[in-house]
Protein backbone atom coordinates (compact mmCIF):
# COMPACT_ATOMS: atom_id res chain seq x y z
CA UNK A 1 0.00 0.00 0.00
CA UNK A 2 1.20 3.78 -1.18
CA UNK A 3 0.82 6.03 1.65
CA UNK A 4 2.35 9.49 1.57
CA UNK A 5 2.97 12.04 4.02
CA UNK A 6 0.52 15.36 4.22
CA UNK A 7 0.88 17.82 6.89
CA UNK A 8 2.28 14.75 10.07
CA UNK A 9 -0.84 13.11 8.91
CA UNK A 10 -0.80 10.35 6.18
CA UNK A 11 -3.41 10.11 3.66
CA UNK A 12 -3.92 7.19 1.09
CA UNK A 13 -3.59 8.37 -2.22
CA UNK A 14 -6.17 7.58 -5.33
CA UNK A 15 -4.32 5.81 -7.93
CA UNK A 16 -4.78 7.70 -11.22
CA UNK A 17 -3.77 4.39 -13.36
CA UNK A 18 -6.87 2.51 -11.50
CA UNK A 19 -9.03 1.36 -14.27
CA UNK A 20 -11.88 3.78 -12.71
CA UNK A 21 -10.16 7.19 -12.17
CA UNK A 22 -12.09 10.65 -11.91
CA UNK A 23 -11.13 14.27 -10.18
CA UNK A 24 -13.05 17.21 -9.91
CA UNK A 25 -12.58 20.68 -8.42
CA UNK A 26 -14.71 23.15 -7.59
CA UNK A 27 -14.45 26.64 -5.97
CA UNK A 28 -17.29 27.59 -2.91
CA UNK A 29 -17.83 30.71 -1.56
CA UNK A 30 -17.37 29.89 2.11
CA UNK A 31 -15.01 28.86 4.80
CA UNK A 32 -13.11 25.69 4.90
CA UNK A 33 -14.72 25.20 8.08
CA UNK A 34 -18.06 25.48 6.43
CA UNK A 35 -16.99 23.19 3.72
CA UNK A 36 -15.23 20.75 6.30
CA UNK A 37 -18.19 21.09 8.83
CA UNK A 38 -20.72 20.11 5.93
CA UNK A 39 -19.08 17.14 4.46
CA UNK A 40 -18.01 15.58 8.16
CA UNK A 41 -21.61 15.88 9.12
CA UNK A 42 -21.92 11.96 7.53
CA UNK A 43 -24.90 11.19 9.59
CA UNK A 44 -26.89 14.26 7.72
CA UNK A 45 -25.27 13.76 3.84
CA UNK A 46 -28.68 13.06 2.43
CA UNK A 47 -29.99 16.71 3.09
CA UNK A 48 -27.74 18.06 0.56
CA UNK A 49 -26.64 14.88 -1.32
CA UNK A 50 -29.22 13.99 -3.69
CA UNK A 51 -27.89 10.22 -4.49
CA UNK A 52 -27.09 9.28 -1.13
CA UNK A 53 -30.42 8.06 0.63
CA UNK A 54 -28.71 7.36 4.22
CA UNK A 55 -25.49 7.47 5.79
CA UNK A 56 -24.42 6.63 9.13
CA UNK A 57 -20.68 7.01 10.90
CA UNK A 58 -19.93 4.36 13.32
CA UNK A 59 -18.07 6.26 16.42
CA UNK A 60 -15.91 9.30 16.34
CA UNK A 61 -14.74 11.16 12.85
CA UNK A 62 -11.16 9.96 13.08
CA UNK A 63 -8.93 7.46 11.19
CA UNK A 64 -10.31 4.12 10.78
CA UNK A 65 -13.74 5.07 12.16
CA UNK A 66 -16.53 3.37 9.65
CA UNK A 67 -19.24 4.79 8.18
CA UNK A 68 -22.15 2.95 6.39
CA UNK A 69 -24.28 4.51 3.61
CA UNK A 70 -26.28 3.96 0.73
CA UNK A 71 -25.68 5.81 -2.87
CA UNK A 72 -27.82 5.00 -5.94
CA UNK A 73 -28.71 2.21 -4.69
CA UNK A 74 -25.80 0.44 -3.79
CA UNK A 75 -25.14 -0.11 0.33
CA UNK A 76 -21.32 0.92 1.22
CA UNK A 77 -19.36 0.09 3.61
CA UNK A 78 -16.21 2.50 4.27
CA UNK A 79 -13.55 3.16 6.88
CA UNK A 80 -12.19 6.84 7.14
CA UNK A 81 -8.29 6.79 6.22
CA UNK A 82 -7.64 10.60 6.65
CA UNK A 83 -9.22 13.29 9.01
CA UNK A 84 -7.43 16.34 9.06
CA UNK A 85 -9.64 19.38 9.94
CA UNK A 86 -10.33 21.56 7.18
CA UNK A 87 -7.86 20.75 4.68
CA UNK A 88 -7.67 16.15 4.18
CA UNK A 89 -10.77 13.91 4.37
CA UNK A 90 -10.32 10.20 2.88
CA UNK A 91 -12.19 7.33 2.66
CA UNK A 92 -11.84 3.46 1.25
CA UNK A 93 -15.08 2.01 0.37
CA UNK A 94 -16.19 -1.56 -1.07
CA UNK A 95 -19.16 -2.81 -2.91
CA UNK A 96 -19.55 -5.86 -5.62
CA UNK A 97 -15.83 -6.84 -5.24
CA UNK A 98 -14.69 -2.79 -6.32
CA UNK A 99 -12.35 -1.27 -3.75
CA UNK A 100 -12.25 1.93 -4.19
CA UNK A 101 -10.11 4.99 -2.32
CA UNK A 102 -12.00 8.37 -1.90
CA UNK A 103 -10.13 11.75 -1.22
CA UNK A 104 -11.51 15.53 -0.45
CA UNK A 105 -9.15 18.61 -0.19
CA UNK A 106 -9.61 21.67 0.28
CA UNK A 107 -7.72 25.39 0.48
CA UNK A 108 -9.36 28.56 1.23
CA UNK A 109 -8.01 31.58 -0.29
CA UNK A 110 -9.89 34.75 0.88
CA UNK A 111 -13.21 33.29 2.23
CA UNK A 112 -13.20 31.29 -1.40
CA UNK A 113 -12.06 27.32 -0.70
CA UNK A 114 -11.31 25.20 -3.51
CA UNK A 115 -12.66 21.59 -3.02
CA UNK A 116 -10.83 19.11 -4.67
CA UNK A 117 -11.94 15.54 -4.92
CA UNK A 118 -10.93 12.10 -6.46
CA UNK A 119 -11.33 8.72 -6.63
CA UNK A 120 -9.95 5.38 -7.77
CA UNK A 121 -11.84 1.79 -8.41
CA UNK A 122 -9.94 -1.23 -8.92
CA UNK A 123 -11.35 -5.19 -9.23
CA UNK A 124 -12.13 -7.42 -11.43
CA UNK A 125 -15.50 -5.33 -12.34
CA UNK A 126 -14.09 -2.22 -12.86
CA UNK A 127 -12.16 -3.73 -15.49
CA UNK A 128 -14.93 -4.98 -16.95
CA UNK A 129 -17.04 -2.00 -16.98
CA UNK A 130 -14.58 0.59 -17.70
CA UNK A 131 -16.32 2.97 -19.68
CA UNK A 132 -19.18 2.96 -18.13
CA UNK A 133 -18.37 3.43 -14.21
CA UNK A 134 -16.07 6.41 -15.41
CA UNK A 135 -19.09 8.16 -17.01
CA UNK A 136 -21.13 7.32 -13.96
CA UNK A 137 -18.50 8.15 -11.30
CA UNK A 138 -17.31 11.23 -13.04
CA UNK A 139 -21.22 12.57 -13.20
CA UNK A 140 -21.74 11.67 -10.09
CA UNK A 141 -18.27 13.63 -8.13
CA UNK A 142 -19.25 16.58 -10.41
CA UNK A 143 -23.10 16.73 -8.95
CA UNK A 144 -22.00 15.79 -5.63
CA UNK A 145 -19.69 18.91 -5.83
CA UNK A 146 -22.28 21.25 -7.15
CA UNK A 147 -24.43 20.25 -4.45
CA UNK A 148 -21.76 20.72 -1.75
CA UNK A 149 -21.39 24.16 -2.92
CA UNK A 150 -24.64 24.91 -2.89
CA UNK A 151 -25.31 23.89 0.76
CA UNK A 152 -22.37 25.70 1.72
CA UNK A 153 -23.00 28.85 0.44
CA UNK A 154 -26.65 28.31 1.89
CA UNK A 155 -25.14 28.59 5.13
CA UNK A 156 -22.82 31.50 4.55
Amino acid sequence: MNLQQTNNAIMLPTNENAAVYCQGTINIKASSETVWNMLTDINNWSKWMSSVSRSKINGALMPDTSFDWKAGGSKIHSILHTVMPFSNLGWTGKVYGIYAVHNWNFKEVDGITTVTVSESMEGWLTKVFKRSLNKVVDKDMQQSLEELKAACEKVS
